[in-house]
């Protein structure tokens, strides 16, 4: 971080949570997000920021890619909360909205959602059984200049799984609100063996991703609205 960045306490953070860096107008982080594993993760980055929600419709659009479905919630999601939270305050110049979108593509390139039910989740987990699939995030930085949109990709491994293991997890009653029927952090890491890529991104949010992303737009942001120095000023007359 550079120097004569100053620091301000944002909303209630999480219990950890430190400060980030700021310039002279406050930039305060919102997480466009119910995910309490995205709380975790952001505040485990070091963060502080405050949450605030999106409910957007989450149904793939026809023909839509896994990485376009996913920057596409990512950015729709931080969008909605930027113009909900901009409308209730005019210093919208202050304001930095994060959205991301999760979600498992099966090897055989279906986008897999959260399961409708304990048939659905089932199904789902035999098509990652015994194979290797991706964990797609979609993430989105929205503040008064625009957004940036990224995504993050990781390929899991998962384990050749019976069908009295695949009955007794869905038991657990876990894989009903889990993309992809699981969650890396549950009872299914016994299940993986094998991580190619960022784990965090597994869990919700690629962590290096989104922090190089946000210290990037708070270093522009310093950059906009900070004063000459003086001798710069004395050294141009």
């Amino acid at each position: 971080m550079g120097r004569g960045l100053k620091f301000a306490q944002i909303g209630k953070s999480p219990e950890g949570a430190r400060a980030f860096p700021i310039s002279h107008n406050k930039k305060m982080l919102v997480l466009a997000s119910a995910s309490p594993r995205r709380r975790e993760l952001l505040a485990q980055a070091g963060f502080t920021f405050s949450v605030a929600p999106a409910a957007i419709p989450e149904d793939p659009m026809p023909g839509e890619s896994p990485i376009a479905y996913v920057v596409r919630l990512a950015r729709e999601k931080a969008q909605a909360v930027y113009s909900q939270l901009s409308a209730q305050d005019n210093d919208d110049d202050s304001l930095l909205v994060l959205g991301a979108d999760t979600t498992v593509v099966a090897p055989n390139g279906e986008i897999l959602g959260k399961p409708s039910d304990p048939a659905d989740a089932a199904r789902m987990l035999r098509l990652l059984s015994g194979a290797t699939h991706q964990v797609l995030t979609g993430v989105a930085l929205v503040a008064q200049g625009g957004v940036e949109t990224a995504a993050e990709v990781t390929h899991v491994t998962m384990l050749t799984l019976s069908e009295e293991e695949i009955a007794a997890f869905i038991a657990t009653g876990e894989p009903a609100d889990k993309a992809g029927a699981y969650a890396i952090q549950g009872r299914a890491a016994r299940w993986i063996p094998r991580v190619h890529g960022c784990y965090f991104n597994v869990v919700g949010l690629p962590l290096a991703l989104v922090s190089s992303m946000i210290e990037g737009t708070l270093r522009r942001f310093e950059k906009t609205t900070s004063p000459i120095p003086e001798t710069a000023a004395a050294s141009s007359i």
